[in-house]
């Protein structure tokens, strides 16, 4: 019985990736914001209509150089206990301080009704994500933010190719962060990207993913957040697939909807946002319902992911815990179904029937 993962990368023609690694052979530079790189940042900030876009080698590496391009590197930054780790990573790793507020019970994003209420003299930022493409409350993000002189950053690594009323979503915040790692609806293998608002912000994380340094003159403290040439070939062979990709995915998601209807819960899709369909996340009654689905599914060669567990601010190497209700309930009883273009109706139904067969 064929295997079925919760994910599956896309890859394009290969003769069309063959196309882009030729053009690498003959130009002969490999890195170093090459031709191919510079081509990719150029489509990429097209498609999203921004005006300031940095490709760079990963999502979390996006997320650690804006906060470093805004100055942030100590204090308190204010963000969600329902992510991927590196949210969270990001903020320690750039040795400022998480504090996590709780997610509103709709699509599981922060709630922006108790952000304020985290707000201290030591408050630097605000880091919300866009959990599974859907948007935060973006105008009361914003709105806090500027009451309190705040800089807000979006984990946006889910959020690419969605659009908030009539704006790439990605478009929002002074930084918003994006992923390209291998399994999101856009891919470049690894990569990530940071949109920025400011100019001068801009410049700055420029030099900084760069060692700090244009040529020979160095400027500033600065790491390695540069891509490759041969990550670009792959992405520039990708993104011309990007609409047949989602309108793929898009048939998979309703196909769930059908054959799923009243079986699980779901979480709801903002009434102004065209969404991507980067996952199908369900929700079950209680983690024991959770297990057992996962168990049929696994004696089937199916298997789900516990996107997202657990709740971040129960970390065992977080110094200080802070009670999240809401996310550290859903945690326990979220997960997304497989999801990819390649999926077929046939499979479809046999992870549907599973689903449905385990909840009797």
């Amino acid at each position: 019985m064929e295997k079925i993962f919760v994910t599956k990368p896309f890859l394009p023609p290969q003769a069309e990736y063959e196309y882009q690694l030729a053009r690498i052979y003959k130009n002969h530079q490999l890195t170093n914001q090459g031709p191919l790189l510079c081509e990719l940042e150029e489509k990429l900030g097209k498609f999203l209509n921004v005006k300031h876009f940095q490709y760079v080698t990963n999502g979390t590496i996006a997320l650690q150089l804006a906060l470093e391009a805004l100055d942030i590197q100590d204090g308190e930054i204010i963000t969600t206990p329902f992510s991927y780790v590196a949210t969270t990573s990001s903020i320690l790793w750039q040795r400022c301080k998480p504090v996590f507020v709780d997610i509103e019970p709709n699509n599981f994003t922060i709630d922006p009704e108790k952000i304020e209420a985290a707000v201290t003299a030591k408050t630097r930022a605000i880091m919300p994500v866009h959990v599974f493409g859907y948007a935060c409350n973006v105008e009361k993000v914003r709105q806090v933010a500027d009451k309190h002189g705040l800089k807000v950053i979006y984990d946006a690594a889910h959020a690419f190719g969605s659009v908030y009323k009539g704006r790439a979503l990605a478009d929002y915040g002074d930084v918003s962060t994006l992923s390209f790692h291998a399994t999101k609806l856009f891919h470049t293998v690894e990569g990530g990207a940071c949109v920025v608002k400011d100019e001068t912000v801009n410049k700055k994380l420029d030099l900084i993913k760069r060692f700090g340094h244009n040529k020979d003159e160095h400027y500033l403290l600065g790491i390695n957040g540069k891509q490759s040439e041969f990550h670009a070939a792959m992405g520039l062979a990708v993104l011309p697939h990007l609409p047949e990709i989602i309108a793929a995915r898009k048939h998979v998601c309703e196909r769930y909807d059908e054959l799923l209807a009243g079986a699980v819960g779901r979480p709801a899709v903002q009434k102004e946002l065209e969404y991507n369909y980067a996952y199908y996340p369900v929700v079950f009654k209680n983690e024991a319902e959770l297990l057992r689905v996962f168990d049929a599914l696994a004696k089937e060669n199916i298997f789900a992911r516990r996107y997202f567990y657990p709740s971040l601010n129960t970390l065992p190497y977080l110094k200080e815990k802070t009670a999240c209700p809401l996310s550290e309930d859903i945690c326990s009883r979220i997960a997304c179904l497989p999801l990819y273009p390649a999926l077929q109706d046939c499979d479809i139904l046999r992870i549907t029937n599973t689903v449905k067969g385990a909840l009797l």
